[in-house]
């Protein structure tokens, strides 16, 4: 989907919203929202739909209310309030349907309010608080995440060659790699941080990091073996003179055993 096309998209669904009497408001979020960037081909719409009490089933059984539901050849319900509705073209919709009271169940970051007809922004500058302040509180330690990032290395590696490769595999390319990434750029500077995601470490680290995440993407392009070796090789490179407690002694060990 082209920018132009996109663009109205979000028009037609803000108009459609704006237009019934049982919407509340309408909020864009991260690349609809068009704060710190803005959405290409690849991006899809997502968004919160907020009705008056007693609502919120229709619009999440019922597809009409979108724009061109004709064209609609998937509808998913995904979780109690959220969905996904992929069209024929390949683009998708990610969204979710709540009332004023339980809009509070939900986590945010970028957003931009499209429609507000009952002090929406008020609840939604509310939820934004509360989210980097639980996302704050839930930070775990420097000392946790390396860690996890050695232990999962070694379990990773030890299934690997017991022949469960495919735990083996997610281990290390992806249990270790999230906690690596968020060290990563928890410690590093870039004058692109505020472009990470504070809810999902790995959204747009090759931003912030480019040299580096062209790096991380072309090791895991190895198989695992050598992914785990190459990935403890580097955060011994980037985080040795960045936390003040590394584990020397842990990493020097756990390279030992995948080198073995």
């Amino acid at each position: 989907m082209t920018p132009e096309l996109y663009a109205q998209f979000t028009e037609e669904l803000q108009r459609r919203l704006e237009a019934d009497p049982r919407v509340v408001g309408l909020v864009a979020l991260g690349s609809m929202a068009a704060r710190d960037y803005l959405p290409d081909r690849w991006s899809d719409h997502d968004f919160f739909v907020i009705v008056h009490p007693g609502e919120q089933e229709p619009f999440r059984t019922d597809t009409s209310w979108l724009p061109s539901s004709e064209r609609i050849v998937l509808h998913l319900r995904e979780t109690e309030h959220g969905l996904k509705v992929l069209y024929g073209d390949g683009h998708l919709l990610e969204f979710a349907v709540f009332d004023l009271e339980e809009i509070h169940l939900a986590q945010i970051n970028r957003y931009r309010v499209l429609v507000d007809k009952d002090d929406v922004t008020r609840h939604l500058e509310q939820i934004h608080a509360a989210t980097l302040d639980q996302t704050r509180q839930s930070s775990p330690t420097d000392s946790n995440l390396m860690g996890q990032f050695l232990t999962n290395l070694l379990v990773g590696a030890g299934r690997y060659q017991r022949g469960e490769r495919l735990s083996g595999t997610q281990f290390v390319k992806s249990h270790a790699l999230r906690h690596l990434i968020i060290l990563l750029a928890r410690h590093l500077p870039s004058e692109n941080k505020a472009r990470l995601d504070n809810l999902d470490p790995f959204r747009r680290f090759e931003v912030a990091f480019p040299a580096l995440g062209a790096e991380i993407d072309n090791i895991l392009l190895h198989d695992t073996p050598f992914a785990a070796t190459a990935l403890l090789a580097l955060a011994r490179r980037e985080l040795a003179h960045h936390l003040p407690e590394f584990p020397t002694e842990a990493v020097e060990t756990v390279l030992q055993h995948l080198e073995a």
